[in-house]
């Protein structure tokens, strides 16, 4: 299966394709992964996430799963990259992690079925849709600021072509401990069914990308932490967890908050049902 990835080299934007440990440029460079500065494989025109697919994320939070998908919006100021530091704002600390697969556009797609939506997927990529809780409550289910802050949405290493998403393991490692461990099957609406939804009312461009939700046990995680997703197939995402040098404005909008709700969707679900206050980290 081919592998894509952007890198800067020698200071230039650079389109490069993966052998073994190490990435070819077009003019024939070439260089060991670890040398350069990955950047995100793909330059979306837009990022739109759906809210819940996985079956043990649903059994998690105890609820009933809605008959269709339902999405959210990740600006492409939030992008990031392989090795790129995640930054969770002075003030904040219910930042979570959420590993999933990444759909990637490869040619314009509206209105389309289910059957021809492979046809309109360049490939996939791994994803951390990262979730900055704290403001769960001011977003009124918009998402905006937990889903869309920045640096929250890294995508790589890189663009698999070929990947055969049936019966593919998730894992989420944290310091080098798994901490989610799903399967695509488990899936409540595969790939190309969720392109095909959006684009019955919203064009997709080539490069955009899909997030396709996370399995169960996304949890916060602290400065100095680094957090690594592997899907089979697409490869190893690493990031790590960097504390903002400066403070959440308090001048204007809402502020931080910690909530029942923020403390039930960061923790797993079930905490107000517990009468258990976590400790303060």
């Amino acid at each position: 299966m081919p592998e894509y990835r952007r890198v800067l080299l020698d200071g230039a934007v650079t389109e490069t394709v993966r052998d073994g440990d190490e990435l070819i440029a077009g003019d024939g460079r070439h260089v060991k992964i670890d040398e350069v500065q990955h950047l995100p494989p793909v330059v979306p025109s837009k990022v739109i996430a759906v809210h819940l697919n996985h079956r043990s994320r649903v059994e998690e939070f105890q609820i009933r799963l809605t008959p269709t998908p339902t999405y959210f919006h990740k600006p492409t100021s939030a992008l990031n990259a392989h090795k790129g530091a995640i930054v969770r704002p002075e003030g904040c600390k219910w930042l979570n992690y959420e590993g999933e697969v990444a759909i990637v556009i490869g040619k314009t797609a509206r209105n389309i079925s289910q059957a021809e939506a492979g046809e309109y997927i360049a490939g996939y990529t791994v994803a951390n849709d990262y979730g900055l809780h704290d403001f769960r409550d001011t977003d009124a289910g918009s998402m905006l600021r937990v889903k869309g802050s920045d640096t929250l949405c890294p995508l790589g290493p890189g663009l698999v072509t070929d990947w055969d998403y049936h019966g593919k393991y998730l894992r989420t490692y944290v310091n080098g401990e798994v901490v989610q461990d799903g399967s695509t099957d488990e899936m409540e609406w595969d790939m190309h069914y969720l392109v095909a939804d959006i684009a019955r009312t919203i064009t997709l461009y080539p490069g955009d990308v899909l997030l396709s939700g996370t399995p169960a046990n996304s949890r916060p995680v602290q400065p100095g932490d680094v957090v690594e997703v592997e899907v089979e197939g697409l490869g190893r995402l690493s990031n790590h967890i960097v504390t903002g040098p400066i403070p959440i404005r308090t001048d204007v909008g809402a502020q931080p908050t910690e909530s029942e709700e923020v403390l039930s969707t960061a923790l797993g679900g079930d905490w107000e049902f517990r009468g258990i206050r976590p400790p303060k980290r």
